[in-house]
């Protein structure tokens, strides 16, 4: 692993003011899809085909699923307002209820999850997710928007994370990302979950802006660079990259908090997904993990790391 030299900002490309929006919200019509591609690009000669391509095939069935969607319930708009007030998420992971949206969406998910090559473990773990009774179905949702999933089960909870995911980003695409404001260190500021990564991107407008990326409802929040995305500590931030790594995908540590984040330098490769590359670069986590360092962000797919 090396060091990465003393951070600096890109240069913005001239004529372009870089100006970036608090919030952007996610596209369900083409997110999962595109990241079913990327996925599938990620799996040819790498360690971690098998399961990659696994995971390509869950985020194919996460877009097919949505056609003909009933829409999920909205909060109120008494509710939004109030979560503005007092910079709260507007989406209440606490309150969690399923609606027919969300039935019908773990339902498909389930079905078409049938059809992909997977593991004997995956296989398994589908087979008790399909047969569980509404009260251990409910049990798994609280888990996974808790991020207490149980070491024993994780395999299973993947399949209701995977769900939520759809649930959560079509609910986040409906509000208006003008209303969202900030919540606390680390957290999305529209249903409060834990970041996947951080990305620098190459949007018109917003050119070598960092934004963080929502783990459940994939909304993208605008956070300053050099800074940790944990606990907002300025002091002792390094960056690090597997040696020989080209350079698009970092890890920024903290010496305040001793965790890290990833950051993907998207504006140098528009390909990179924050979930799928995320999980690629394993490699990664596994030598931060051996310097001392805790993950301090969250990715359904690379539960038990």
């Amino acid at each position: 692993m090396s060091k990465v030299g003393a951070p600096r900002h890109d240069p913005v490309p001239i004529g372009e003011i870089a100006e970036p929006p608090f919030a952007r919200l996610p596209d369900p019509s083409t997110l999962f899809q595109t990241r079913s591609e990327r996925f599938q690009h990620l799996s040819a000669q790498h360690q971690l085909a098998p399961f990659l391509r696994f995971l390509s095939g869950i985020s194919l069935c996460q877009h097919q699923l949505q056609e003909g969607l009933p829409d999920a319930d909205l909060p109120s708009d008494d509710d939004r307002k109030r979560a503005r007030h007092h910079a709260m998420p507007p989406l209440d992971r606490g309150r969690f209820a399923a609606d027919a949206a969300f039935d019908t969406t773990l339902k498909r998910l389930l079905q078409l999850a049938s059809g992909i090559d997977m593991p004997d473990t995956a296989r398994s773990a589908l087979t008790r997710v399909t047969k569980a009774d509404p009260a251990t179905r409910i049990a798994m949702t609280r888990a996974v928007l808790a991020d207490e999933i149980p070491v024993e089960a994780m395999a299973d909870h993947v399949f209701m994370a995977a769900a939520l995911q759809v649930h959560y980003a079509r609910i986040a695409s409906r509000l208006d990302a003008r209303t969202l404001v900030p919540v606390a260190d680390g957290a999305c500021p529209c249903c409060g979950g834990a970041p996947v990564a951080s990305m620098v991107v190459g949007w018109t407008g917003a050119h070598g802006s960092r934004f963080c990326t929502c783990s459940l409802c994939a909304t993208q929040w605008h956070y300053v660079r050099i800074k940790c995305t944990l606990c907002s500590s300025t002091k002792g931030i390094a960056y690090r990259e597997i040696e020989g790594g080209d350079g698009t995908i970092w890890a920024e540590t903290c010496e305040s908090c001793h965790g890290y984040v990833k950051i993907l330098h998207q504006h140098k490769n528009p390909d990179l997904d924050p979930v799928a590359d995320d999980v690629a670069s394993l490699g990664l986590d596994l030598l931060l993990r051996e310097g001392d360092y805790r993950r301090g962000s969250f990715n359904p797919f690379l539960l038990g790391y």
